[in-house]
């Protein structure tokens, strides 16, 4: 959902890159799971703000920058059960990763890395035997089957 970026201020606040599609959706988790690999810890939200792209964020008893700065860098989840529905072709950049990419000659392009978000769509970053940037756009993409972890697309091998 987020990354730590650093802490900011004196009073323990910490300034989070939100990775959700509005700033403010990160604050209608009154929990969050922050740290990484296998180490996370669940940190009740004692305040959050959304400012622009950025959320900035008390944990209950971060009283202080000192406190505060132990969470730089770390990731920021909550449980996917908490998760909005989706909308018929609305995916989550989570289910994305990982799905195998094949164009309508059966060229299997290789599997999602991860996602970038520019200005004008979103794209897929798809590593096979070389890296691919595929625009994640109608035009481009057929069909996303999360059934059989593939994404069938309409881009040629030599784009």
């Amino acid at each position: 959902m987020g990354r730590i970026a650093a802490p900011f201020g004196v009073k323990g606040w910490l300034k989070v890159q939100p990775f959700t599609a509005a700033a403010k959706n990160l604050l209608t988790y009154p929990t969050w799971w922050v740290g990484g690999g296998d180490d996370w810890e669940e940190l009740p939200v004692s305040e959050a703000k959304a400012r622009g792209r950025t959320v900035m964020a008390r944990f209950e008893g971060c009283e202080n920058r000192d406190a505060a700065a132990r969470f730089r860098g770390k990731e920021v989840a909550v449980p996917r059960v908490l998760f909005p529905k989706t909308q018929p072709n609305e995916y989550y950049w989570a289910d994305l990763i990982g799905l195998d990419v094949v164009n309508g000659a059966g060229r299997n392009f290789g599997r999602v890395i991860r996602l970038l978000e520019t200005g004008a769509n979103d794209v897929l970053v798809v590593q096979g035997e070389r890296e691919r940037l595929i625009p994640f756009i109608a035009e481009v993409i057929g069909e996303v089957d999360l059934e059989t972890s593939v994404i069938r697309v309409h881009w040629d091998a030599d784009y």
